[in-house]
């Protein structure tokens, strides 16, 4: 009976997880929700703990996200990285991708790719390398990089399930194995991707719109194509002090005893969760003071839209969770935890396709991280399998930033296909994916805990 009622309630846990991913947005939140009802009211279950912590941080990030945004900030951080990818063209396929990452990861968004994929597209055309080569790893390269941000609603509802008892994995024990094996990933992965289709001057396709006078020959254009973004010294001074939040926050992660000290007869330093939201909210007001950003226009920005929408399906989806595992957790552990102790794949494997699912990074996270934690995985290997399986949400060519690398590339050697597996970022995932994987597993065992 335990175990028909154990098989009924997940049913109802999926359900609404697919139905969710269906409606998507908000209507994930929503689905969420629903479930916990249904858990609630008809089998009569105790409603789990709302995941208050991962709300609270990612509601921090993205107000001060948001008051960057509106004083030119992300315009700024795009104007930079433009920079840093045309200062070797020649190397592109491996610096866009590395330079796409490293700034998603500073902004804990990848939003801050479209501006620059006309540039990729641009540069790696006029230097005759295929445009789908950088373009295609680029986009999924941001994927990984939330997994590595400080700053991501990723990594919130990361923290707010690991840095607490009895687990106390926190901030910088998870950036230390997701970040170097994102990056080696990423690396391998462009060894790989370089040889993807064919080349420029093999592609009868490409060489047909050039005959046509459609497209210029590559290495004929006169001027390089610029990010589309305004710079101003207000969005200079709003990134700035942004990114010495993130900056700071990393140095308390990595200095506890910088930390202010909690309450108690023994009283230790007080965690990250609180740290970070102290921070963003201190850094969005130095915003507000120095840059001076329409206060009344944050709620319009496209960062705070999105990060409304990441925050609503958290809390539905990660109160639907809590709920059912809960009630269930020794069930969880003792059948899930050998089946994971003797393939741990299947953790990556289940983050991979909530990612493909759902798109959102924290979904899966707050779907499938829980489970791990119950199965008793190791923290370390947890954390590295979990940001190679963040490529996911690009297996599909559904993704918005997939759909502007396509547009962007006018010699058409980007396509987003017509059977699900033929497009351009296929292939391109499932390499980062493995190759992210299994570097971080092996990181994480060697020093994740």
């Amino acid at each position: 009976m335990d175990i028909f009622l154990f098989i009924t309630q997940l049913l109802v846990v999926l359900g609404c997880i697919v139905m969710g991913t269906r409606s998507s947005g908000v209507g994930l939140g929503l689905w969420g929700g629903t479930g916990v009802a249904i858990l609630v009211f008809v089998f009569g279950l105790a409603p789990g703990a709302p995941p208050v912590d991962a709300l609270l941080i990612v509601l921090s990030v993205v107000l001060a996200s948001s008051m960057m945004q509106a004083a030119g900030g992300i315009d700024w951080m795009v104007s930079i990285a433009a920079k840093v990818i045309s200062k070797n063209p020649k190397q592109i396929t491996l610096i866009a991708p590395l330079t796409a990452f490293l700034f998603s990861v500073g902004a804990g968004t990848s939003n801050i790719l479209y501006p620059l994929l006309p540039v990729i597209y641009d540069l790696s055309y006029r230097n005759g390398i295929r445009p789908s080569r950088p373009l295609s790893l680029s986009v999924v390269a941001t994927g990984v990089a939330l997994a590595c941000s400080p700053v991501s609603a990723a990594m919130a509802a990361m923290i707010a399930l690991t840095d607490t008892a009895p687990w106390n994995f926190e901030l910088m024990d998870i950036i230390k194995v997701t970040l170097p094996a994102a990056i080696v990933g990423i690396f391998l992965a462009s060894l790989f991707v370089r040889r993807l289709g064919k080349d420029i001057a093999d592609d009868p396709e490409i060489q047909a719109k050039i005959a046509s006078g459609k497209l210029v020959a590559p290495g004929a254009t006169a001027t390089a194509v610029k990010a589309e973004v305004t710079v101003t010294k207000e969005g200079r001074w709003a990134a700035i002090i942004f990114l010495l939040g993130v900056l700071a926050i990393v140095v308390f992660g990595l200095f506890s005893g910088l930390r202010p000290l909690g309450a108690g007869d023994d009283p230790q330093p007080i965690g990250m969760t609180p740290i970070i939201e102290i921070i963003m909210f201190v850094a969005g007001t130095l915003i507000m003071l120095v840059a001076k950003p329409k206060v009344a226009e944050i709620p319009t920005m496209t960062v705070f839209r999105a990060g409304m929408v990441s925050a609503i399906a958290l809390f539905g989806l990660a109160w639907l969770t809590n709920t059912f595992l809960g009630e269930h957790s020794k069930l969880v552990a003792e059948g899930i935890g050998g089946l994971v102790d003797t393939a741990p794949w299947i953790f990556a494997l289940g983050v991979f396709l909530v990612c493909v699912l759902t798109t959102s990074q924290s979904t899966a996270t707050n779907s499938i991280v829980p489970i791990g934690l119950a199965a008793g995985i190791p923290l370390g290997l947890m954390s590295g399998m979990w940001a190679g399986a963040f490529a996911g949400i690009y297996l599909l060519p559904t993704n918005g930033s997939q759909i502007a690398a396509a547009n962007f590339d006018e010699s058409g050697s980007t396509k987003l296909g017509t059977k699900l597996v033929d497009h351009s970022f296929f292939l391109p995932t499932l390499i980062l994916a493995v190759a992210t994987i299994a570097v971080g597993s092996l990181f994480g065992v060697l020093w994740g805990g």
